[in-house]
């Protein structure tokens, strides 16, 4: 039996929706806070199981008889480590056969600021003595969608990432991935390094959304201090902001690309061309 977390998410709806075309549907759990959002997966013939990363003693149930578990990282910041640590130890309680965790491309090296409670994920699942994979994803494209939104109206949109380069790609590609190593063999104890074949820059981005939109979007770098400000002055919450424009400097310092190949042999197949993950944005 296999269990996801986070079931109802973006993500985590890709993978459940990838298990069902490889194994039967009662042989996959949607691990949910919130059941009644899982109502259509229940309705295929899929278990649904209430899972509340703050709640201990629902994670215990949720993972009763699993063989494997796909933890996909909370979004929650300031709550997201101790909300794993709930999940590590619910699984290792369960007896849990093989634990997966969506973390962050080069969790344990990276300067990034999203990623200390990543590498304490890792650290406190390798300390567990659970089987493990570690799927560090990289970037999603669609994290881009309100940016092309605003970028169309307004013909430009700035960030602070330079001529840097990032491996972004749709989140059905990093979903392939996790499909693969909780249906395959041989992945237990692999770290996967998951980004896109072909790097791309923000110029990259803008010549895309111009090439799909058919009208000139162009971009415009900003100090990453100055860009932190616009982000707040746009309304979002000062953490908020501030991640983001911190992963604008890693993009402009290399870390969130990967040469490693692993999401191409996960998925077996090239994976998503820029062009084509930004037409799907911009066509809606």
């Amino acid at each position: 039996m296999i269990v996801v977390t986070g079931a109802t998410g973006q993500l985590g709806r890709l993978v459940v929706e990838g298990l069902l075309k490889k194994v039967a549907p009662g042989e996959v759990v949607a691990a949910v806070r919130d059941p009644a959002k899982a109502a259509e997966f229940a309705a295929r013939g899929v278990q649904v199981r209430r899972a509340d990363y703050d709640d201990p003693a629902s994670l215990v149930a949720a993972f009763a008889g699993a063989d494997k578990v796909l933890l996909i990282s909370s979004s929650t910041p300031g709550q997201r480590l101790a909300q794993h640590e709930a999940v590590v130890a619910a699984a290792r309680e369960a007896g849990v056969g093989h634990l997966a965790y969506t973390g962050v491309l080069a969790a344990d090296t990276t300067t990034l600021s999203l990623a200390p409670d990543h590498k304490a994920t890792e650290d406190a699942i390798r300390a567990s003595g659970l089987p493990f994979t570690f799927l560090r994803n990289g970037w999603y494209t669609e994290n881009y969608a309100q940016t092309i939104g605003q970028a169309l109206a307004v013909g430009s949109f700035v960030g602070s990432a330079g001529e840097g380069k990032l491996g972004g790609v749709p989140r059905a590609d990093f979903a392939e991935a996790a499909v693969e190593v909780l249906t395959g063999e041989g992945h237990e104890g692999q770290v996967y390094e998951l980004a896109g074949d072909e790097p791309w820059s923000y110029a990259d981005l803008a010549a895309a959304v111009t090439a799909a939109a058919g009208k000139p979007v162009a971009y415009q770098d900003l100090p990453v201090e100055q860009y932190r400000k616009v982000l707040v002055g746009a309304g979002l919450p000062e953490p908020v902001a501030a991640m983001l424009a911190d992963a604008d400097r890693g993009i402009a310092e290399g870390e969130l690309t990967s040469d490693s190949g692993d999401l191409r042999r996960l998925i077996g197949r090239p994976t998503t061309p820029l062009a084509e993950a930004v037409t799907a944005l911009v066509k809606g």
